[in-house]
């Protein structure tokens, strides 16, 4: 649906003081995902543990893709005097910025020579306080705002959430280059401070209830009878903590909920398969550390950010279904240019060309995508339900990316980036639907309001 808005007042949204906020916390929520990703690839890929190693160690962020699993403890649970200071969501982000900066000071005092085991058991541990952080932002990002404000802070946040990932990409390269890897994590760790300092100072959104959501645990309370038995009040918890989420986001969009998941999960995914395989790619082809850190994360950290503005801008202007398909169209394309890359190989300006075109699409597809599952969610039930549509939007990209090191030893570089590719049609098929699907709601109320 196309909104009323002139290019300036879609532009000022982002002065809101809800939306900047959004800048800080989507940096803590960015700075942890590299430093058990591609950064990590590149640390185990000089340390000359093989490809196929390296791929398997991209199950570890399949921790971000089960959050599900425990956003609903997230969403209703209290933490012992925290929550009682903060607030549930100030107080779930605090805990997971804490065990990031844990885990990262163990990943620093690890060595993938020695023990390979302890540096993945150690990066598993800083995915799961990471995801959990997540969880409890992107519920604080939706209940802090009006819907109309979701693609602008949804913009914001990919701004902070890519600034970070430049630090902890391009910045840890630097540092690794000058003073070791080890040095590199424990400045990591120290910028989470960032997260704590930001937490301590924001407010805590007040939480909406719905009239329809309280019935319907009321109903599924109902079935489990009168009994204030321990096992009982477990059940009721558990029905409206976990089983509730599901039902009302089932019962709300009928048929095509199915449908709604399956685009969710295959959105991302030619771009999260190709992730892990970045750094090496680079490296394999003779670019320097410092040469992927100036290109690849200084340079290409300039193209998202301005990807992300227009993709928010246009979210403002336009409303979600348009953009969100233009993102996936990018998402698709930019990968036949690592094809390309691959053949010409150690090519610098090959190498901008990439990766501007990479960011630049990534940057407006996140905005737009992010925007659309935060629309998606019943703000009474705002972590459980993004967190299963977040988790589904990296799950299935997450665990093919784990043979992407045995399809690059047995194919080579460019087939593995023009399969990543192809992998992209689906998703823009089914954003084409989505739009077609809210063009027609749109003329519906048009006719009923005539």
């Amino acid at each position: 649906m196309t909104i009323d808005r002139t290019w300036r007042q879609s532009a000022a949204v982002y002065l809101q003081p809800a939306v900047l906020a959004m800048f800080f916390l989507g940096f803590s929520a960015g700075l942890p995902l590299l430093l058990v990703f591609s950064t990590l690839s590149a640390w185990l890929t000089e340390e000359g543990v093989s490809r196929t190693a390296i791929g398997f160690f991209g199950w570890v962020g399949i921790t971000y893709s089960i959050k599900v699993l425990w956003a609903p403890v997230i969403d209703r649970l209290s933490i012992p005097l925290l929550t009682r200071c903060f607030g549930q969501r100030r107080s779930w982000m605090l805990l997971g910025q804490l065990g990031v900066i844990v885990g990262l000071l163990v990943m620093m005092g690890s060595d993938p020579g020695e023990s390979l085991t302890a540096l993945a058991l150690a990066a598993v541990a800083v995915a799961f306080a990471s995801s959990t952080q997540d969880v409890a932002i992107d519920a604080f990002r939706i209940e802090s705002a009006i819907d109309e404000y979701q693609g602008a802070m949804a913009s914001t946040y990919v701004f902070g959430y890519r600034l970070a990932m430049l630090v902890a990409g391009a910045g840890s390269l630097y540092i690794a280059d000058w003073l070791g890897w080890q040095a590199a994590y424990l400045a990591m760790a120290g910028l989470m401070l960032v997260g704590v300092l930001t937490v301590a100072m924001v407010a805590e959104p007040v939480r909406a209830e719905s009239a329809d959501a309280e019935l319907l645990e009321r109903q599924l309370s109902g079935t489990l009878g009168d009994s204030t038995s321990a096992l009982v009040r477990l059940r009721r918890w558990f029905a409206g903590a976990v089983v509730s989420p599901f039902v009302e986001f089932f019962k709300r969009n009928g048929s095509i909920a199915l449908v709604i998941l399956l685009f969710i999960a295959i959105y991302r995914l030619s771009d999260i398969a190709m992730g892990i395989m970045a750094n090496p790619f680079y490296l394999d082809l003779g670019f320097s550390k410092s040469e992927i850190a100036s290109v690849g994360k200084v340079f290409g950290f300039f193209m998202t950010i301005f990807g992300t503005f227009i993709g928010g801008l246009l979210v403002v202007k336009y409303g979600i279904p348009r953009p969100l398909l233009a993102g996936a169209v990018m998402v698709a394309v930019t990968n036949l240019l690592f094809v390309q890359l691959a053949r010409v190989g150690d090519d610098l300006n090959w190498l901008i060309i990439v990766i501007s075109a990479d960011n630049l699409g990534g940057g407006f597809s996140n905005a737009a995508f992010i925007a659309y599952l935060s629309s998606l969610t019943n703000r009474s039930y705002t972590a459980t339900q993004y967190a299963l549509f977040s988790s589904l939007m990296t799950l299935p990209g997450k665990f093919l990316s784990g043979f992407s090191g045995m399809v690059v030893d047995a194919a080579g570089y460019a087939d593995f980036f023009l399969y990543t590719a192809l992998m992209g049609i689906p998703a823009i098929l089914l954003a084409w639907w989505v739009w077609r699907r809210d063009a027609a709601q749109a003329r519906s109320v048009a006719r009923s309001t005539a």
